[in-house]
């Protein structure tokens, strides 16, 4: 069945790009690229995922599914996906096309609201294509947060950026995660690299419970923080 749904993604390409293009004058803020990733760039955030043995692998953003499409290819089960898109067009395009992954039209910064109906089940690893850059680093830091006290100690959180350093900003990884970039992928338009994150491995003082409960204060400030930063960002686009 995939041999057969490979062959139709081919065709399918002219047509996504045209969604692609709209949803962009539509939405740049929540684009942030000229065009869907490309396969080469796809496969790199596949292989950055790794061997997922059991658990959920959940992406952010997919817009037409050029990553779904590339994580699918590399052996994942469709079972074990969710796709986390905000726009409805590409939610029923994502549906027809990797069914039988789970699609949820909703806010990907809203990590916790978004999959809150998988509160119970594991989660491997989040893959990331939103255009962080975009975003306050505020924002930036309650996202990886979040999506660590989902997926705990073991998870990867892979993301792409066009720019120079990481994406997560440097101060929201010391002490806490470990970050590493990719070689950069040339034959993307434009050249992106690949970043993932990680528990740092050294933090064992992290399962106490007064860590826990010292993250949990940090999760409420960072989730004031981003009412505060969205707050700024509507009046930016109500002027």
């Amino acid at each position: 069945m995939w041999v057969q749904r490979r062959k139709e993604w081919r065709w399918r390409i002219p047509g996504d790009r045209a969604h692609f293009v709209r949803s962009l004058v539509t939405a740049p803020r929540l684009m942030g690229a000229v065009a869907p990733s490309g396969r080469p760039l796809a496969r790199a955030m596949a292989k950055a995922v790794g061997n997922v043995r059991g658990g959920l692998v959940v992406e952010l953003g997919p817009g037409t599914g050029p990553v779904t499409r590339a994580l699918v290819e590399e052996g994942l089960n469709p079972n074990s996906l969710v796709l986390v898109e905000y726009d409805s067009r590409f939610c029923r395009m994502l549906k027809s096309r990797f069914e039988p992954a789970t699609v949820i039209e909703g806010d990907a910064y809203d990590l916790g609201g978004a999959l809150a109906s998988f509160a119970n089940r594991r989660i491997s690893a989040i893959v990331s294509s939103l255009p962080l850059l975009n975003q306050p680093p505020s924002r930036r830091e309650k996202l990886i947060a979040d999506a660590f006290d989902l997926m705990g100690a073991d998870g990867v959180f892979v993301q792409f950026t066009y720019g120079f350093l990481s994406p997560i900003p440097a101060e929201a990884c010391v002490g806490r995660f470990v970050a590493r970039g990719g070689a950069l992928v040339l034959r993307n338009l434009p050249p992106a690299r690949v970043w993932t994150y990680r528990f740092d491995p050294s933090l064992a003082q992290t399962i106490s419970p007064v860590a826990n409960i010292k993250r949990r204060i940090e999760r409420f400030s960072r989730e004031f923080a981003d009412k505060r930063a969205r707050s700024s960002l509507r009046r930016e686009d109500n002027p």
